[in-house]
């Protein structure tokens, strides 16, 4: 961890570390041309589609670990389910068939179960809680605002949206609350808050890969 970084936000901060230290990996991958298209209504409903197609590869891998045995690994904030009632909603009968991943799609899912199937804490717990910061609290964030766009621009109906509603953790400004307080709950030295740094950046830069390929 560098000067500026332990200046910034203490360790015991960890939430805000992470969001200032990926502030500039957040940026680039929400800059990409498939996302900014796809907000500002110049794809279509089919293209949102997708998206989930390649999100459901994502979050199959990353929802093999157990829940339970650290609070934020919240079950609550599953997607997988949400994902499959969109995709139906959305009249994708097969979604195998029709959304194999993509090359980046496979590559960050491969790295997700090797981490959620690892019995090394820094890969199960460290490395595998970036990618769930990365993913989850960005749902509970950028992706509202994705899901009221396309619904604004693309007609997309409550029942198409499951993906962004999180019913079961009440208001989403509570949510993202509890989230980073059980976020900086978790006992992490240096070290490990170092790694959860640099593996963040990680999953921002498989997020981008995927929204590039998309584009392509």
């Amino acid at each position: 961890m560098d000067a500026a970084r332990r200046e910034t936000a203490p360790v015991s901060d960890v939430a805000t570390l992470l969001r200032q230290a990926s502030a500039e990996d957040h940026r680039a991958t929400e800059s990409r041309p498939f996302l900014t298209r796809l907000v500002e209504g110049s794809l279509s409903l089919d293209a949102y589609a997708r998206y989930l197609g390649q999100l459901r590869w994502v979050y199959d891998a990353l929802e093999s670990r157990p829940c339970g045995d650290v609070d934020v690994f919240d079950a609550r904030l599953r997607r997988r389910a949400a994902i499959e009632s969109d995709l139906a909603a959305l009249g994708v009968e097969d979604a195998d068939a029709s959304h194999p991943p993509l090359p980046a799609t496979a590559r960050y899912a491969a790295h997700l179960s090797a981490l959620a199937g690892s019995p090394n804490r820094l890969d199960s717990t460290v490395r595998y809680l970036a990618h769930h910061y990365t993913r989850y609290l960005g749902d509970l964030s950028g992706g509202q605002a994705v899901a009221a766009l396309v619904a604004r621009h693309y007609g997309a109906a409550e029942h198409q949206l499951a993906f962004a509603r999180f019913p079961e953790l009440g208001p989403v400004v509570d949510a993202k609350r509890r989230y980073r307080e059980r976020l900086n709950s978790i006992p992490l030295d240096e070290t490990e808050v170092d790694e959860l740094v640099r593996e963040v950046r990680v999953a921002f830069a498989f997020n981008a890969a995927i929204f590039d390929e998309l584009a392509a």
